[in-house]
């Protein structure tokens, strides 16, 4: 029975079943007309709540003992056979102390005539019983052993998956860094106060992204301060060229969001649309809640004859931020973007989720 006390439940209706096929074989003897009703129940009962106990131990180790993977079908069925007939023969001589010591009571309501044939039939039914009680170990062993087997295969999923995810997120374009470094090498003679700007901006925005990574997931207002960061440093590189329309919903500000799913969409959008246009463009970024869902929608102009990164999509970052979406959300987000006249647009669609346990 130790292989069943999984838990206060398992063992109520493990003992419950035995309880009601004591009852079932106390009202086979009556019917029988072996005993009265009383007489029969006093016998049946407390023989097979025994019977309970040690058919389930001895069931338990013996099903541990020949596991139905580790051992062959005639070995595990020729102990098993044996086990339950020496449980059988056992049980019999229980119940045979158990009866007479009803007997030695002198009442009516106790004890029964136990002949022969009933005492073959008290050992056949030992054998089934044994038989109920092994099969019943080995289904409770196998189903634990597929659930630690599943488990196990969840904590490998999640640990690859979470691999995935701290890699896609540290995919940080290095093009970016190293524009960023030759663009303050150049303004630090020929103007020192945007060069100190921008290296302020490019601290900030490395201090804060690293920051997040310690992060799942953090607000959407704290994604866009990066961002802001980000920008601030490229527009210094672009001057005026690079123009920023900011559309943020009051509600969207406190959904959360993976880190840095959204920069890899604005920096996209600064390389292949203001970087290819001489006289620069806006970027639109938008994000509101609707309902159980958050939009961001960043948008940005292209070049008539812009690269196939803004035609088919198959860019690093689109393929990074559609990853990301897949290892967090499953099927419950969705990217998508495409090119209508001179504009570039991706929109992300998620939970609009605001604290950690939804």
């Amino acid at each position: 029975m130790q292989g069943l006390n999984l838990n206060r439940r398992g063992s109520q209706i493990y003992l419950l079943v035995w309880l009601c096929l004591g009852s079932a074989f106390g009202s086979v003897l009556v019917l029988a007309k072996v005993a009265p009703l009383a007489n029969a129940l006093l016998f049946a009962i407390p023989m097979h709540l025994l019977y309970a106990f040690v058919a389930g131990y001895s069931a338990h180790y013996l099903c541990r003992a020949y596991p139905l993977s580790g051992r062959s079908e005639g070995a595990i069925v020729l102990v098993l056979l044996m086990a339950a007939m020496v449980s059988g023969l056992l049980w019999l001589g229980a119940g045979q102390l158990w009866n007479s010591a009803c007997l030695a009571l002198g009442v009516s309501w106790a004890g029964i005539a136990l002949g022969p044939q009933l005492a073959a039939t008290v050992v056949g039914l030992g054998v089934l019983l044994y038989g109920f009680a092994a099969a019943l170990h080995y289904l409770v062993i196998e189903f634990v052993r597929a659930k630690q087997a599943e488990q196990r295969e969840l904590e490998s999923l999640l640990m690859a998956q979470e691999a995935e995810l701290r890699m896609l997120r540290t995919q940080i374009d290095p093009h970016f860094l190293f524009n960023s470094l030759n663009s303050i090498s150049a303004l630090t003679s020929q103007d020192a106060r945007a060069a100190r700007r921008m290296t302020l901006e490019l601290a900030s925005f490395f201090r804060q992204s690293l920051g997040m990574e310690a992060h799942k997931k953090v607000t959407l207002g704290e994604e866009l301060k990066l961002i802001r960061h980000f920008l601030a440093i490229e527009q210094v590189r672009f001057g005026e060229r690079l123009q920023i329309s900011e559309q943020v919903g009051e509600q969207a500000d406190d959904c959360l969001v993976p880190p840095m799913i959204i920069q890899p969409l604005v920096e996209n959008a600064v390389k292949h649309g203001i970087c290819n246009l001489p006289e620069g463009g806006v970027i639109v970024l938008t994000a509101r809640r609707s309902g159980s869902m958050l939009q961001i929608r960043v948008e940005n102009p292209v070049d008539p004859d812009a690269g196939a990164v803004q035609r088919d999509g198959h860019g690093i970052g689109l393929s990074n931020v559609r990853q990301r979406l897949a290892g967090v959300y499953k099927h419950e987000a969705s990217i998508h973007w495409g090119r209508q006249d001179q504009r570039f647009a991706v929109e992300i669609t998620m939970p609009a989720q605001t604290g950690e346990g939804e």
